[in-house]
C-alpha cells in the first residue's frame, strides 16, 4: 500500500534536486528516501528515475507519480490544518513580500503567525509586485502581500492596509514652502518605481489618467535605491509618507506639498483563486491586523499584549 512517507520522498527529492537534500528535509538517511522510492517503484512496476543520469530526473511515470504525490500531500495538509488546533499545525509558508512591507511591518507579522502557528516554517521572500505575482503562479509562493495593481481572476485577493505616499526631495532641490502643482514638479527629473513594481505601476496609471508630461525620470525597481537617489539630490521622488518621517526630520529629504497628492496604494494579500488552505487564509486576516506603514523596522515583540 502506497504510504504517505513515499510520497514525500519522492516529492521533496523532485523539489529539492537530490536524495541527500530531500533526507535532510525529511530528518532521515538518504538510504531511507532511497529506499522508500524504490518501494513505490515495486508497487507500480515501473522506474520513477532514470538512473542512468547523474541528476534526479524523473521519467514520464516518475512525472505523473510526482503529481500525484504533490496533490494527496496537499489535501493532507489541508485536512490537518481543517482539524487540527492551530498550535499543532506543521508545515512551511512561503510568504512574498515587497521591500516596503519589509521594511516595516513585516516583523510583526511574523510574530504573529508564529504566536498562533508555532510549528509552521516561514520562508519570507522579498521581491516585486510581479516578481511576487509570476511566482505564485508557478507555485514557488503561498501568498504575497502586494501593491493591489493586478485584475486576474487567477487570485484571491483581501485588502489588508493602505499606503500613503508623498512627493519628497533633497532640502533645497526646490522651494517646498509652499503648495507646487503636479505639472509643475514633473518639469523636474523624477525618480519612478519600475513597471515590476505594484506601487510603480498605480502611480503610473495614475500619471497617465491625469494626462502628465515628464521631461526626465530614473527608473529602479528598488525602493533603497530611490531614497539614495532623493538623498543625493539627483531628482523628486515619491516615498512611503509617514515611516520616512525620521529623515525628514533629520534634514536628509524634504516633503513636497503637491496638488493633487499621489493615490494612496491599497495592499491586499493574494493568491491562488483555487487555493483552499485555511491556514493561507488565517495569515491574510494576521497580515490584515499586522498592517502598519508608519514605522521602519518594527520588533516582532510588539505584537505581545497587543489586543
Amino acid at each position: 500500500m502506497m504510504t504517505f512517507k513515499q510520497l514525500e520522498a519522492i516529492y521533496w527529492v523532485v523539489r529539492l534536486g537530490s536524495f541527500a537534500q530531500a533526507a535532510n528535509k525529511l530528518h532521515t538517511t538518504q538510504s531511507a528516501v532511497s529506499k522508500r522510492v524504490q518501494e513505490l517503484e515495486a508497487l507500480f512496476n515501473t522506474s520513477l528515475f532514470d538512473r542512468s543520469l547523474r541528476s534526479a530526473r524523473l521519467t514520464e511515470k516518475g512525472e505523473q507519480m510526482f503529481a500525484v504525490a504533490k496533490r494527496l500531500l496537499e489535501q493532507r495538509d489541508l485536512a490537518v490544518e481543517h482539524f487540527a488546533e492551530p498550535e499543532v499545525v506543521e508545515r512551511r509558508l512561503r510568504l512574498g513580500v515587497t521591500e516596503v512591507t519589509a521594511m516595516t511591518w513585516l516583523p510583526r507579522l511574523v510574530g504573529r503567525i508564529q504566536a498562533v502557528y508555532p510549528k509552521v516554517v516561514i520562508e519570507p521572500d522579498v521581491d516585486t509586485g510581479i516578481g511576487l505575482r509570476d511566482k505564485i503562479l508557478a507555485d514557488e509562493l503561498d501568498l504575497a502581500i502586494v501593491g493591489d495593481a493586478f485584475e486576474d481572476p487567477r487570485f484571491t485577493v483581501r485588502l489588508v492596509g493602505t499606503l500613503t505616499l508623498a512627493w519628497m526631495c533633497k532640502p533645497g532641490l526646490i522651494d517646498t514652502r509652499k503648495p507646487v502643482r503636479l505639472h509643475e514638479i514633473a518639469k523636474h527629473r523624477l525618480l519612478l518605481q519600475g513597471t515590476k513594481s505594484g506601487t510603480g505601476l498605480v502611480v503610473d496609471r495614475w500619471l497617465s489618467t491625469l494626462g502628465v508630461k515628464l521631461t526626465a525620470s530614473v527608473r529602479t525597481n528598488n525602493v533603497l535605491t530611490m531614497i539614495g537617489m532623493a538623498v543625493s539630490g539627483l531628482g523628486i521622488t515619491y516615498l512611503p509618507a509617514h515611516c520616512m518621517q525620521p529623515m525628514v526630520d533629520a534634514g536628509m529629504l524634504a516633503l513636497i506639498r503637491v496638488t493633487p497628492a499621489p493615490p494612496q496604494v491599497r495592499y491586499v494579500a493574494m493568491y491562488r483563486a483555487e487555493q483552499r488552505s485555511t491556514l493561507v487564509s488565517s495569515i491574510a486576516r494576521l497580515a490584515q491586523e499586522s498592517c502598519d506603514f508608519s514605522r521602519m523596522f518594527q520588533a516582532a515583540t510588539e505584537v505581545q499584549g497587543e489586543g
